[in-house]
């Protein structure tokens, strides 16, 4: 139905995407995994018509095609759900679904609103999505807005001659497993007007809802697997091309922490209704985890420490001096560091390069008489290039262009380079490979090793306890426990979930 062949696609300093070949038949759901930098981004822009390749064909139904841009690409069928999500949030439902599409709905100038709802509800039935059609974007949770992007892409429907062909990239990286199994089964669902090309970097998701999976590396696929014959082990082997260590959570490297002198003191602090009386310290060389479920308080209590959210109640001491003033800037001055869950909105500038990127939050060490030394910021750059193994063209790389978990190693080589010692992490391996997440991994050693104390909201329980010196338990916005991480006697997932619901 859908097939590429010979693939070819570079970049000033990166090849990347090799020789590429790549089908989906009628019907059918085809995973693709790989290494963040793997190709995946690159080769789905192409299929959707962001990205022209140099050389190489594509097919729809045998006949060869063209996508000149990704409207051209949608109007012959090929759309995308987006990762980071396209939708405009200050537009309402119908008019992110028809977006660029509205002539129908046009007369003289002006737009038939009720015809518009009319039409959108049908779009929302396929997705079964009960909302008002003239609902602000913005007033969505996260899942109802996944299914918005695929109501959008699926009223193409009603445009093209024969079945659609649908990218998802990483739709369930923030979902709860309710809201997973929800999209599976609508995707499974509409197998019989579209066939899927689904991304993700959870291997037991790929090999659920997939028929085959193609795994790429290094901007090549170097295999095509029957999802009923994978096995995750072998999958993640093909992916890094080793062995991935058993020592997955570097728990041999967590040292016992220094209990002198807390870097952080969290005294009592409350911000009704969200968390209340929040007290904890913590040392230097300690990971300090916060586990609890979605609206739980964890982020909250996290974005109140490096001054977003101002308590009611209570204070904070940083090195025993009283916190007054709250905002990001005099966290920073404090040498807190955060690192926030949505990297490509919070975490980096995009369209600004990886020297200017890493020296934003200390621009006054590399700038005199209000003149920036950009030698002494490529300098800085290139060593934590180099320290951190960034897979990027040079410093001068638009950050925005990178993979991922390369994005990740900017805004942590960042906080690294500016002496942050109490470094704030919101799920930092979400969207990561599992070779990026090693590396995460083992950067956050390598900050306990340097005397730092870390803040930690885990992707995974198996994260928190993996990585954790000490968990906290919060529900509804209280510490319900408090449980030690020591190497070898470490709580069990059994012990985390008691406490959470």
């Amino acid at each position: 139905m859908f097939k590429l062949s010979k693939i070819e696609k570079s970049f000033p300093g990166v090849h990347a995407l090799k020789n590429v070949d790549f089908e989906i038949r009628k019907g059918e759901i085809v995973g693709l995994v790989g290494e963040n930098g793997a190709g995946k981004s690159t080769l789905m822009k192409v299929m959707y018509g962001a990205y022209v390749p140099e050389s190489g064909e594509i097919s729809l139904d045998g006949k060869p095609v063209r996508f000149a841009n990704p409207r051209d690409a949608q109007e012959k069928g090929v759309g995308m759900v987006f990762q980071e999500q396209s939708l405009i949030s200050n537009l309402t439902v119908m008019e992110n679904i028809f977006l660029g599409f509205e002539k129908p709905f046009v007369r003289m100038g002006l737009v038939n609103w009720k015809k518009m709802a009319t039409a959108a509800r049908k779009q929302l039935e396929k997705v079964r999505l009960d909302i008002d059609p003239a609902t602000i974007t913005s007033e969505l949770s996260f899942a109802q807005r996944q299914l918005v992007e695929l109501a959008k892409v699926l009223s193409v429907e009603e445009r093209v001659h024969g079945d659609l062909v649908i990218l998802l990239d990483e739709p369930t990286s923030v979902l709860s497993p309710e809201e997973v199994q929800m999209l599976f089964q609508l995707v499974r669902d509409l197998r019989s007007r579209a066939a899927f090309i689904f991304v993700s970097h959870r291997m037991d998701e790929i090999i659920e809802l997939s028929d085959r999976i193609y795994v790429m590396k290094d901007g090549e696929v170097v295999s095509v697997v029957n999802a009923n014959e994978a096995v995750v082990e072998d999958i993640q082997r093909k992916m890094v091309g080793r062995d991935v260590d058993a020592e997955y959570y570097r728990e041999a490297r967590q040292l016992p922490y220094c209990t002198e002198k807390p870097l952080l003191q969290v005294k009592k602090i409350s911000h009704a209704p969200v968390y209340k009386d929040i007290a904890f310290d913590l040392h230097p060389g300690e990971v300090l985890a916060l586990v609890g479920t979605e609206g739980s308080g964890t982020e909250e209590i996290m974005r109140s420490i490096f001054g977003m959210v101002r308590p009611d109640a209570g204070e904070i001491r940083v090195n025993g001096e009283v916190v007054s003033r709250y905002s990001p800037a005099d966290a920073v001055e404090h040498g807190i560091a955060y690192i926030p869950r949505e990297r490509k909105v919070e975490g980096i500038a995009a369209g600004m390069n990886v020297f200017e990127n890493m020296t934003l939050p200390q621009l006054s060490k590399y700038s005199r008489f209000g003149l920036i030394n950009q030698d002494r910021e490529r300098t800085l750059a290139k060593e934590w290039i180099k320290k951190l193994s960034i897979k990027a063209s040079s410093e001068e790389a638009d950050c925005g262009r990178l993979s991922g978990g390369n994005q990740q190693k900017v805004v942590l080589a960042k906080w690294r380079s500016a002496g942050s010692k109490i470094v704030i992490l919101d799920h930092p391996t979400r969207g990561l490979d599992i070779g990026a997440k090693e590396d995460v991994y083992e950067m956050v050693r390598d900050m306990c090793a340097d005397g730092c104390a870390v803040i930690l909201a885990a992707d995974t329980l198996e994260e928190a306890i993996g990585l954790s010196h000490t968990i906290l338990v919060i529900k509804d916005g209280e510490i319900q426990e408090r449980f030690d991480g020591k190497p070898g006697a470490k709580p069990t997932l059994f012990d985390l979930v008691h406490h959470m619901v």
